[in-house]
């Protein structure tokens, strides 16, 4: 599978003592750690590199362009895509959500017409359609999910009517780590007209993704969830829906021509890339791609899946232990509480030990709703986490449940 050991001397921050204890990082849902390629790609660039992209003739703008632009050749072959024109750069999946749901509501929704999203939303997944709800009169459907944390696919089949315009949904939950049958759910949308966006934030990080073969329409992933920097993500488009869909913002580079009376617009994907794109951010994320690549994503995946097998099973033997998600299919995520000891006491007593977590409600408030609760420290994991690193984390909630 991976040689876990080689792969953490890439990432010198493995190597930090927290208060005394060797760090354990289990948030990588919130952003992973990057190898020293990653990092070495922006210095040098900068160094070496820097000049504004696509619009210089001199040598410098030239190479910064060229390592734009085979960077998103780059993440078009990662994801699968057909064409380069599908790949819009954008600062991360909330900014990729929030340009379709303008940009789609404005063309395309009118009062009245619906738009399908799940129970188990990121609010980076909610809160844009409820402003496009706002502007446009649009109505929001909510796919209803199980207590195991599955979507009910029966239910989101009756929710369509002819007013339907889009389905808007996660690939994998940030919070439940349920892995959604987003295939099925793209092809019953298909069968009524309706195009669907995937945010991919969770799952692009932790297994392959061919968009081509899953349909989806749009498809949406950040960079720093994905062992690349921050500030950059992707948004894949189809070219019939890019080419359809008005820009999401004016200036720079989004322009063929301007004048006081008339501007027409540039070609695909420059429509959507109003301004200086962050070529150094696309650059790294291309390097962390193929970082990725070659250890194999397939091999990623496995190892995950390995561990969070064994991290349920060793959690599950906690006294008081509740874990919120268990879908036969889910993976990199455990969101769980100990009887009475509240998600912010344990996750910070578990800072203490060395031990990062998550706590709160990550985002996905009307999930907690549904759930019953405000809260949970939420385990998320990397491959670059090991057993030895789980063992720490029972061994840690043990002794603070003791001490409750």
């Amino acid at each position: 599978m991976l040689n876990v050991e080689d792969i953490r001397k890439d990432f010198p921050i493995l190597g930090l003592s927290v208060y005394g204890k060797p760090l354990v990082y289990l948030d990588n849902g919130a952003t992973t750690q990057k190898p020293r390629v990653v990092v070495d790609a922006i210095s040098n660039e900068y160094y070496n590199v820097n000049a504004n992209v696509h619009r210089g003739v001199h040598f410098l703008s030239q190479k910064a362009t060229e390592l734009h632009e085979q960077a998103r050749e780059t993440i078009r072959a990662f994801i699968h895509a057909k064409s380069t024109s599908e790949i819009v750069f954008t600062r991360g999946t909330t900014e990729s959500v929030n340009l379709v749901a303008s940009c789609f509501s404005e063309e395309f929704m009118n009062e009245g017409d619906e738009v399908i999203i799940s129970a188990m939303e990121h609010h980076s997944n909610i809160v844009p359609w409820q402003m496009a709800a706002n502007r446009r009169g649009i109505r929001i459907k909510v796919i209803p999910i199980n207590d195991k944390g599955e979507l009910l696919i029966d239910e989101y089949k009756a929710l369509f009517t002819d007013r339907t315009r889009l389905v808007s949904v996660t690939h994998v939950s940030n919070v439940l780590g349920t892995i959604n049958p987003v295939k099925e759910i793209i092809g019953i949308a298909h069968e009524h007209g309706v195009p669907v966006l995937i945010d991919g934030a969770q799952s692009a990080p932790h297994m392959p993704i061919d968009v081509e073969e899953l349909d989806c329409d749009f498809f949406a992933f950040s960079g720093h969830k994905t062992y690349g920097p921050t500030g950059i993500g992707v948004l894949y488009g189809k070219e019939v829906w890019l080419d359809r869909l008005p820009p999401y913002q004016g200036g720079g580079e989004m322009i063929q021509h301007v004048s006081f009376e008339k501007t027409t617009y540039n070609e695909l994907p420059y429509k959507f890339e109003a301004g200086t794109p962050d070529y150094v951010g696309s650059h790294a994320l291309a390097v962390a791609i193929d970082y990725l690549s070659a250890l194999g994503m397939d091999n990623i995946q496995e190892y995950e899946r390995s561990l969070t097998d064994y991290a349920m099973q060793q959690l599950q033997e906690i006294e008081g232990m509740r874990i919120y998600g268990t879908a036969d299919n889910k993976d990199a995520v455990i969101s769980f509480l100990v009887g009475d000891i509240h998600h912010l006491d344990l996750g910070t007593l578990l800072d203490r030990l060395g031990i990062a977590v998550r706590t709160g409600h990550h985002c996905a408030e009307p999930l907690m709703h549904r759930l019953g609760i405000e809260g949970t420290v939420r385990a998320s994991l990397s491959f670059y986490n090991t057993r030895e690193e789980i063992d720490a984390l029972a061994a840690a909630i043990n002794r603070l449940r003791q001490m409750f």
